[in-house]
């Protein structure tokens, strides 16, 4: 059964009027030095990592991987889904997420997930919508009902999917499931930059505990 994460964002993300952000040499944007917010009971900052100097040194630093599978993935690869960037992801933390309007998942497969995610993901594998069994039961942890044998997505949370990055087709596969299922387009957006561009940009992974 998947259930939601709280997550609150302690730092204003417009406007910011914190202490300590002014040391920072690497920020996120000009008035925004971080963003902290609470997983499991436990502030995570969200941060870019300040060593100028820095690289990486996982998988992510690769450029090409074989294809197939792995093909570039389109810009809006379902009509009618919003795609989105880093900045996007941080509010819908803040607008969405810490006031228990909206949930960030990580569609990728298990194995992907425990070796990092974006601070306040719940894992929700692509593959599960495949089987009606576990499909009823997620949507039903989405705020869709069943009314007559038939799912009502009124109430149906919204959702930011990611994956790995733009080579990667789990989010993609998500999305497309959960819009055959009768999600609705306008409460799921895309984040196709996924983990590779989140690393690119130095900002904060967690290991889920």
């Amino acid at each position: 059964m998947v259930k939601k994460v709280a997550i609150v964002a302690l730092a204003a993300l417009i406007g910011w009027s914190g202490s300590g952000g002014e040391d920072l040499k690497v920020k996120i944007t000009e008035n925004l030095p971080y963003v902290d917010v609470e997983v499991n009971g436990k502030i995570v900052r969200i941060q870019r990592i300040q060593d100028t100097e820095h690289k990486l040194r996982n998988s992510y630093i690769r450029t090409s991987r074989p294809a197939p599978p792995f093909y570039v993935q389109e810009f809006k690869p379902v009509k009618g889904i919003d795609t989105v960037g880093e900045l996007e992801l941080l509010n819908f933390l803040k607008d969405k997420v810490n006031l228990d309007k909206g949930l960030l998942v990580d569609a990728r497969m298990p194995k992907w997930y425990r070796q990092g995610t974006i601070p306040g993901a719940v894992n929700i594998p692509f593959s599960l919508l495949y089987e009606k069994r576990y499909a009823d039961k997620i949507l039903s942890q989405l705020g869709v009902k069943i009314k007559d044998g038939k799912r009502d997505f009124s109430n149906a949370t919204e959702l930011m999917i990611f994956d790995n990055g733009p080579w990667c087709q789990q989010a993609v596969r998500e999305i497309k499931n959960l819009v055959e299922l009768g999600y609705p387009k306008e409460k799921i957006h895309y984040y196709r930059g996924g983990m590779q561009y989140w690393q690119i940009l130095g900002l904060t992974t967690l290991k889920p505990e």
